[in-house]
């Protein structure tokens, strides 16, 4: 076999088994925080679409029937030190040398939040973007964004204590889970 071919294959196979072992990990850190929520909340959905309200479709990452309402949690995973405000455009990541930016997730919550509001009038509605632990706002934390750790310790205390208003709120819980289209990407991360 020729020195170039077998390069490429080495490389070929380098490149399988890290796509491989990221989706495994991927799929590990995923799926203990859906066991968390689970567990902190009445009922629970991840990764679907609803109607937006506008004629569209929104996507929903994370949903919980809780004491508190129907509560959406968006959930970002970077490392290192993170910079950002309710205003600011973009927000910044920065660990040991490398530095990079990315889309305030706020806008977009709203934007979810109101989706299921409309959707669902008579049941409160609250959002959050919970960071895991690996990242830390440096500089002050942004409203609406809430340490997973801290929101899941929340839950979990509120949990204990079953409210009246939960139940009343499970019709419009099971309209939610009807309006609901699973999202392909989940189909494929489960694969």
């Amino acid at each position: 076999m020729p020195t170039d071919l077998k390069l490429l294959v080495v490389v070929v196979l380098f490149l399988a088994v890290t796509i491989v072992l990221l989706l495994l990990v991927f799929r590990r850190r995923s799926s203990g925080t859906a066991a968390q929520l689970r567990n902190v909340s009445k009922d629970y959905m991840a990764n679907f679409l609803i109607p937006d309200g506008q004629g569209g479709e929104i996507h929903i990452e994370n949903a919980l029937l809780c004491s508190r309402g129907i509560l959406i949690v968006d959930i970002k995973d970077f490392e290192g030190n993170i910079f950002g405000g309710d205003s600011m455009q973009d927000w910044t990541v920065i660990s040991g040398s490398k530095r990079f930016t990315f889309a305030n997730p706020l806008p977009g919550l709203l934007d979810r939040t109101a989706a299921l509001a409309h959707l669902l009038p008579d049941v409160p509605i609250t959002g959050y973007v919970a960071f895991t632990s690996r990242g830390k706002f440096a500089k002050g934390v942004p409203s609406k964004v809430i340490s997973l750790d801290t929101l899941i310790q929340e839950l979990g205390d509120e949990a204990k204590r079953t409210s009246e208003a939960m139940h009343s709120w499970l019709p419009s819980w099971e309209k939610l889970r009807d309006q609901a289209v699973v999202a392909q990407l989940t189909k494929l991360v489960e694969a």
